[in-house]
């Protein structure tokens, strides 16, 4: 007996603005040019979650020789009520080359000239935030002026 594919459903569940500080490059290695972006705060908004991003994380991006980039941020994010939430958004970026140099210096890119997804895992202690820890998310994410966002949202 063969069934149909169910497309799991999404819920929207909160949206990370990081702001993001002046990114370094290592140098081009065996897999690509490895780049050290600083994330340096941010804010956490949206019915299942309020907070900030705290400074001192890091998106250690891997800029492939394909041309794709490969995201790896960990971060953590302070709730309103205290709770430290570490997350790690590891994701693919795609885009022209062109493309790649308006977003490296910051210009402005349409969402349909870039395919930026993450996938963000949350680590939180027990409590109000603990259902984070047993659900899985997908965001869009989209550069802005100072940083990225992410559209977190919940598969059901």
């Amino acid at each position: 007996m063969s069934l149909e594919p169910t497309p799991p459903a999404l819920r929207f569940a909160f949206t990370i603005d990081a702001r993001i500080g002046t990114f370094e490059a290592q140098g081009t290695g065996p897999l690509g040019q490895r780049l050290h972006i600083p994330i340096v705060g941010g804010e956490v908004t949206g019915a299942a979650l309020q907070g900030r991003v705290r400074p001192g994380g890091s998106d250690w991006a891997l800029l492939r020789v394909d041309g794709a980039t490969f995201v790896d941020a960990r971060y953590t994010i302070e709730a309103e009520d205290g709770t430290l939430i570490y997350v790690q958004s590891r994701g693919l970026r795609v885009s022209s080359p062109e493309v790649l140099a308006r977003l490296q210096a910051g210009a402005p890119v349409a969402d349909d000239e870039v395919y930026f997804r993450c996938a963000p895992t949350f680590e939180s202690p027990e409590g109000p935030h603990a259902w984070l820890n047993q659900r899985l998310f997908i965001a869009p994410v989209r550069r802005t002026a100072t940083g990225v966002q992410l559209q977190v949202f919940q598969v059901g």
